[in-house]
């Protein structure tokens, strides 16, 4: 079997490697707009249906029963808000304040493609942000870490500190729910093309 990961998110490769995965890298242009009455569920099992389906169209000429693309997408969720990437530092520091204090859901959707054949699911993990202050803000915003995260924050990273509690797969919040990638990988194996 051949994984093609449809990423350029250096974390979600990461995640992959340490489980123990060999894969190439196929990086997979999608428009990420929400669209108008778009749950952040569906937003997100959507857009990692997109980039494996962007992603099989680049990296198979033909159906190629070999070769499985694995697409995923993360966002922050918010008092059902979704919070992307931040623009830059004071969007980051926004969110942040938002995050501050309260328990917020990362979502990550997941897709895994074989031929014409395509599953996934949307994993959801609890995370809880102590309160911040004014300092910690400003500090974590300035270190730059946040700024190709969704919600503005890396869980793995600095913004650690700020963090006492998850509920589900940690990482999931870094980028991919590697529990999850198993489990559907062995399902779409396991069944007949």
């Amino acid at each position: 079997m051949r994984l093609i990961l449809a990423s350029a998110s250096p974390r979600r490769a990461e995640l992959l490697r340490s489980a123990g995965y060999a894969f190439d890298i196929v990086v997979a242009d999608v428009d990420e707009a929400v669209r108008a009455g778009e749950s952040p569920a569906v937003y997100v099992r959507r857009l990692a249906a997109e980039k494996s389906a962007a992603a099989m169209g680049r990296a198979c000429a033909t159906s190629d029963a070999d070769t499985v693309i694995l697409g995923a997408d993360t966002t922050v969720v918010v008092d059902g808000e979704i919070l992307g990437k931040p623009r830059d530092d004071d969007e980051c520091a926004t969110m942040l304040r938002r995050l501050s204090g309260q328990a917020h859901q990362v979502l990550t959707g997941v897709s895994l493609r074989r031929a014409a054949y395509e599953v996934g699911r949307v994993e959801t993990t609890s995370v809880v942000f102590r309160a911040l202050t004014a300092e910690d803000i400003a500090w974590y915003a300035a270190s730059g870490e946040g700024r190709d995260k969704a919600g503005g924050y890396a869980i793995q990273g600095l913004a650690s500190r700020f963090i006492p509690s998850i509920s589900g797969s940690y990482s999931n919040v870094v980028g991919l729910p590697v529990a999850c990638v198993d489990e559907l990988l062995r399902s779409l194996l396991a069944s007949r093309l």
